[in-house]
Order: C-alpha cells, then sequence, then structure tokens
C-alpha cells in the first residue's frame, strides 16, 4: 500500500488524492484479480490500473480548472525522514523539497518514469512491461526525464 500511495502521489502530486487512488486501484484489483496474466509480476500488473486512475484524475483536474498542485507542504513533511534539527536534516529536507519541486515542474510522462525507475527501483523489463513499451524506449524516456530533471534542479543550485 506504501509503495502503491507514494507512486500515486508522484503522478498527482496530492495527498488526498494519492490516498484514494491507491485505495481505489486495490479495490479494482481485487475485483479483477481473476483476469491477471499469472506471468506478470502483481505490482506490474496494478500499476497499470493505478496509472490509469491517476491519468483519469490528473485529467479531470485540469479539465475542471483546478491546474495539477504541486506538492505540498504538508506533503513534504509527510515523506520527509524525521529528522531531527541538526544541519544536515535541515539541507537534507532542503534537497527533497527541491526535488519535489523540480519532478513537479516536469511532463507526467517524464515524471511517472522516474519514480518507476529511480524511487520504486522497478528494472527496465518492469517498467517496459508496466507501460508496455520496449525496453530501449524505456532507455532512452529515462535518459531524457534525467536529463530535464537536471536542468530544472540546475535553477536552484
Amino acid at each position: 500500500m506504501k509503495r502503491a500511495y507514494f507512486t500515486a502521489l508522484g503522478l498527482v502530486g496530492s495527498h488526498d488524492g494519492a490516498m484514494d487512488l491507491s485505495q481505489e486501484a486495490f479495490v479494482r484489483a481485487f475485483r479483477a484479480i481473476d483476469r491477471m496474466d499469472a506471468k506478470r509480476r502483481f505490482f506490474t500488473w496494478y500499476y497499470q490500473i493505478l496509472r490509469n486512475l491517476c491519468l483519469n484524475f490528473v485529467r479531470d483536474s485540469k479539465r475542471h480548472a483546478r491546474p495539477f498542485s504541486e506538492v505540498s507542504e504538508h506533503t513534504l513533511r509527510k515523506i520527509q525522514d524525521d529528522s531531527h534539527e541538526t544541519s544536515y536534516g535541515v539541507e537534507s529536507s532542503e534537497i527533497k523539497e527541491l526535488v519535489w519541486k523540480g519532478l513537479n515542474e516536469l511532463k507526467e510522462g517524464q515524471r511517472e518514469i522516474i519514480i518507476l525507475k529511480d524511487f520504486q527501483e522497478l528494472s527496465y523489463k518492469e517498467i517496459a512491461e508496466a507501460l508496455d513499451i520496449p525496453i530501449g524506449t524505456v532507455m532512452s524516456r529515462l535518459f531524457n526525464a534525467r536529463q530535464a530533471l537536471k536542468t530544472k534542479l540546475e535553477r536552484y543550485l
């Protein structure tokens, strides 16, 4: 559930939305479990359900004139480690905030592929299966997304 929540959070940028969507995806997965291909890993199958819900959420949010929200201060506090007020803890928190800010500025597809690889630690093969694209495409999209994130972060550093 935690893995699904953080994946949804990265895709929609809203704590409440991520909670609702990850729970809804589990309900839908449970109802459709008999249609799951036994050759696939559960998360890659489940991810397609979660991804579709998240993309619909973002699309509907845009349609109702609510822009994609940046990760809120409340959400950042939930994500950040319970670090003490040491200089390392403060610096670490600032870096995390900048990374999330940079991720929120990326296009949806760029943000998604970084989350799958670097946050969810899926292999190239698992990402290719989840997104239904060739492994070479995964590698090139990931490279381009990381370059875009690097460009965004250079503004802040």
